[in-house]
């Protein structure tokens, strides 16, 4: 990338500013109490929540990866955005209000106390393992990847200044410093990226507006611009030069009812990284405020980083593989002296995302398996040591091991692939404890130890032409609900289970103000997919 010297002060000034606010907070913060460190003192507003909740979200994988997906396949990517906001809505009007009553640090608490310690362990050592070897490493290197396109850096390089970036406010100051973070590197990550869309749709249009740009590109790549795609309709080439088709990515309205709602439900509701920003809220109100926010800004997403692909295939950009398209738009379309302000926004959203799979690792180990099993009369101060040591050696682990892993092919697309092999157990198990109080231990431990085999031998035995992997969640979920009700009814007949929640009539009732958010959301999202069905 072409970076002029104010492009280089600019990014520069960015990262030393943030990494110096990281450690600014991080001492002003001090935190006393595993509460302070882990949930913030449950002092969050909604504006930081919402804020929060969308910079914990928007990573790589979104600025590069969705780029990428978008090159290939066009606006149907942003079916997860879209349908995101709805599940938002949902999560917030009916997951939340138990999560919050049942005064919870982590999600594997909650299930323990609705199933068993056994089921609690099964499901935090997984979520160990997915948040340090698939979401920190693949953030990492996809950040680093960037940085090598656009700076000329290595990956090894790339990776150590995105640690050493990262940790400034991830390990020391709890929750409280990446959340007050995060709200600084949304704005910039936000700002920057509709920059981006900006510069590259006017340049499109070779200088007449970005909203002649845009209808212009929507009729030069009309076929870019389906939001359901069925079979055949579209094919496009992948990184191995193999013509591939876009169904078996977004199987027609499976986006719309089926495994969509999965993949969206799981990774918003049932999501240590993301939820925790609400379980640190004030009360029930902000946080169902903040995640309203958060809905409304996944609807803009889009626009910031699927739309910058498109305009990319449009102009048949010369690029070796999709993840290097969004940093191709950067030194194509946008100025010298702007570059910095831009590439700063990509770092951010990589920033913001790694320090909160870490501040997630570190809680989850440190309270459902140090203080579980290693020492369960540690009190405060070596609870906040053994956070900090965790979250170090989360981060650690995940540089190490983005060093050696192999380069995917839409790595968007491929993190939802993998992620849908454990995203239906998991759902099951939660929606079953929360809203079924039937649901038994034994059976939520057999629909953990069967989920896995069941998603691998559905993927080994059946192709994705016969089985693309969002319909083969929805296999998986309806075989695993199955096996849920029939072993809890084994268990306990027409009882109620012993561990059950007691979930009063006013719990999920809402404000006026979530429900005319709610209405608004709807209201746009038929709007969209009713233009661009």
């Amino acid at each position: 990338m072409n970076f002029s010297s104010i492009d280089w002060l600019i990014f520069a000034l960015y990262l030393l500013i943030m990494i110096g606010l990281g450690i600014f907070l991080s001492f002003k913060s001090k935190s006393k109490t595993s509460q302070d460190y882990f949930l913030a003192g449950k002092s969050l507003p909604w504006w930081a929540i919402g804020a929060s909740l969308i910079a914990s979200n928007i990573s790589a994988e979104q600025f590069i990866g969705m780029s990428g997906s978008g090159f290939k396949i066009g606006m149907a990517v942003a079916s997860y955005e879209f349908m995101a906001a709805i599940s938002l809505v949902l999560i917030a009007w009916f997951m939340l209000p138990i999560f919050l009553k049942e005064g919870i640090y982590t999600l594997p608490q909650f299930v323990e106390k609705r199933y068993n310690k056994e089921v609690k362990t099964g499901l935090a050592v997984m979520w160990l393992f997915l948040f340090v070897f698939i979401n920190i490493t693949l953030v990492l290197y996809l950040g680093a990847l960037t940085m090598g396109v656009a700076l000329g850096t290595s990956l090894g390089l790339g990776i150590l200044i995105l640690v050493v970036y990262s940790a400034s406010f991830s390990i020391f100051g709890g929750l409280r410093t990446v959340v007050l973070t995060d709200i600084v590197q949304v704005v910039v990550l936000i700002a920057g990226g509709l920059l981006t869309t900006y510069l590259a749709v006017d340049a499109f249009s070779n200088g007449a507006g970005f909203f002649k740009g845009f209808g212009q590109l929507m009729t030069e790549a009309q076929d870019k611009f389906n939001l359901i795609l069925f079979k055949g309709e579209l094919l496009y080439q992948n990184d191995a030069g193999e013509v591939v088709d876009a169904w078996l990515d977004l199987p027609g309205l499976s986006v719309l009812l089926g495994g969509m709602w999965i993949a969206n439900i799981y990774y918003w509701g049932t999501n240590q990284y993301i939820i925790q920003r609400a379980l640190g809220a004030k009360n029930i109100n902000e946080a169902r405020k903040g995640v309203v926010l958060a809905a409304f800004l996944k609807i803009l997403l889009p626009l910031i980083v699927v739309v910058p692909g498109i305009v990319a295939f449009a102009v048949s950009a010369d690029v070796a593989k999709g993840d290097e398209v969004y940093a191709w738009v950067l030194n194509t379309y946008i100025p010298v002296g702007l570059k910095g302000i831009c590439f700063a926004a990509v770092i951010a959203a990589v920033g913001s995302s790694i320090s909160s799979i870490v501040n997630s690792v570190s809680t989850i180990f440190t309270i459902d398996i140090y203080q579980s099993y290693i020492n369960k009369e540690a009190g405060n101060e070596k609870l906040l040591k053994v956070g900090k040591i965790s979250a170090g050696l989360a981060l650690l682990l995940g540089a190490v091991t983005a060093v050696v892993i192999p380069s995917p092919d839409q790595a968007f697309q491929s993190i939802q692939e993998f992620t849908g092999h454990f995203s239906p157990g998991i759902l099951v198990v939660f929606l079953f404890g929360l809203f079924w109080n039937k649901s038994s231990a034994k059976a939520a431990i057999s629909v953990i130890l069967f989920s896995l085999p069941l998603s691998f031998f559905l993927s080994f035995f059946f192709s994705p032409e016969a089985l693309p992997f969002m319909n083969r969640m929805v296999v998986v979920f309806m075989v695993l609900s199955l096996m849920m009700i029939v072993i809890s009814l084994i268990n306990n007949g027409k009882l109620k289970d012993p561990k059950a929640l007691d979930l009063e009539d006013d719990l999920f009732k809402t404000s006026s103000s979530f429900k005319l958010g709610a209405l608004l959301i709807m209201g746009i999202l038929t709007a969209i997919y009713t233009m661009w069905w």
